[in-house]
């Protein structure tokens, strides 16, 4: 086999004949050319047949054996009819206007997927910049055509970047599990740019929206989609009942100043705040001695506890029922906490399916610790890109933990046992949990 036809086989670039090469200090250089003698426009697609002038082109490919590849070709320039301008020929094996090949974009892709741009920038030996540029590239070749089809539930969430000194607003699609839609800001505008994208046919499709407790954001969605209905994070809800805890016990330390109560209470933050599978067992004492003598204190701890079992409950009726109910004794209750009951015991809306924006957060907190940090971050463009990107990353590990053989839910009663049934599986075998194990295993295999 010649080496010009060993090495066409092993760049594997489509519709490329490779003419010569040669190995130098900086590399390997190959010269190519397009295996069609008609030029095409690289504007229009379309046939040109008058070539007015060639240039000397280079693009970087993949790397081969240790050494970096660099595709050589005298480009044409076409005079086209069609469009009635100079442009420069299509080439098969890159993007028109891109200084590097289809192949070689889409590792830097996949790396700003998996890692900072930094240290993708310095893998490959490119420009920080130009990772951005290659990332805006990549998501015009292979993201769809439309995003905002077909959307009902949707969640609007904010991401910090520049040391959290600028913002931007990220859409995610529940259903889907996909970043849809992403802009620099924050505020009411912001909103209002995606739903002059979205369109009003378009909104008036839209179920649920949820969103955070910015008025900015209420204000936005009712104007843009007053159809949906708005749903509050459950982040932010629970957030507010750790707010009430931390504030009365601020209080209580301030009522008992001096007494022997007040010096209890010392130390009791994280105890009040953390879940209790987290504490520690010095916190835990701590949290006996507030139940021992801070009865206002504690019932606004089990208060806080409570409204985050609710919220862990699959049966939707279930938990609005119990919410309602949560809401009713929070407003009994003389405990700070009452407040938060009061002005919430109205919106039975709360409890809701999917009302968590935990999607958009986790794509927001994966994109943002690979490049909250980095410079040149002002442009809004390579920021949404590359956290579309991310999402897309997740996207795929999730579907490949799917098609895991090794899957627990491969198992049919461990899929059945976390499906609906499982519920009704356990109450229907409750009473044989007092028998033998072995009564208990022929009692399960009866079925």
């Amino acid at each position: 086999m010649r080496a010009i036809t060993l090495l066409r086989t092993l760049l594997a670039l489509k519709q490329t004949r490779v003419t010569a090469f040669e190995v130098t200090d900086h590399g390997l250089e190959v010269e190519v050319a397009p295996t069609t003698r008609v030029p095409y426009c690289s504007a229009c697609m379309g046939r040109a047949r008058h070539v007015y002038d060639h240039r000397s082109r280079e693009w970087r490919h993949l790397d081969f054996v240790g050494m970096e590849v660099t595709l050589k070709y005298r480009q044409r320039r076409v005079a086209c009819r069609r469009c009635g301008e100079l442009h420069a020929e299509l080439v098969p094996w890159a993007e028109p206007g891109s200084r590097f090949t289809a192949d070689f974009e889409d590792q830097a892709a996949y790396f700003a997927q998996v890692m900072d741009r930094t240290t993708t920038s310095r893998m490959l030996r490119i420009a920080w910049r130009t990772v951005g540029q290659i990332i805006e590239r990549v998501v015009a070749r292979l993201d769809p055509a439309d995003r905002l089809e077909d959307l009902e539930y949707i969640g609007l969430d904010e991401l910090s970047y520049r040391k959290h000194h600028e913002y931007i607003t990220i859409v995610v699609d529940h259903v889907g599990s996909k970043v849809v839609w992403a802009a620099k800001g924050k505020s009411a505008a912001t909103v209002n740019e995606f739903f002059k994208a979205l369109g009003p046919e378009r909104a008036a499709k839209l179920k649920g929206v949820t969103i955070d407790m910015s008025a900015a954001y209420i204000e936005a969605v009712r104007r843009g989609a007053p159809a949906a209905q708005i749903i509050f994070d459950r982040f932010h809800v629970q957030r507010m009942a750790q707010d009430a805890v931390d504030q009365l016990r601020r209080e209580q330390f301030r009522l008992l100043a001096g007494t022997a109560d007040a010096k209890a209470l010392k130390k009791t933050r994280w105890a009040l705040l953390k879940s209790p599978w987290n504490l520690t067992a010095v916190e835990g004492d701590k949290l006996v001695e507030v139940q021992r003598d801070n009865r206002p204190l504690y019932r606004a701890y089990l208060l806080k506890e409570s409204l985050a079992e609710i919220f862990n409950r699959r049966q939707v009726n279930v938990a609005r029922e119990k919410f309602i109910q949560w809401c009713r004794w929070a407003a009994r209750s003389r405990a700070r906490a009452s407040a938060f009951g009061r002005r919430r015991a109205r919106n039975d809306w709360l409890i809701r399916p999917l009302g968590s924006n935990s999607l958009s957060r986790e794509q927001s907190s994966s994109f943002a610790r690979r490049s909250r940090y980095r410079s040149g971050m002002s442009l809004s463009g390579p920021i949404s890109n590359t956290a579309r990107l991310t999402a897309a990353e997740r996207e795929r590990e999730r579907e490949r933990e799917r098609l895991r053989p090794d899957r627990l839910f491969d198992d049919p009663s461990a899929e059945s046992l976390a499906g609906p049934e499982g519920f009704a599986f356990m109450e229907r075998f409750a009473a044989v949990t007092r028998w033998s194990n072995a009564s208990l295993w022929a009692a399960l295999r009866r079925g």
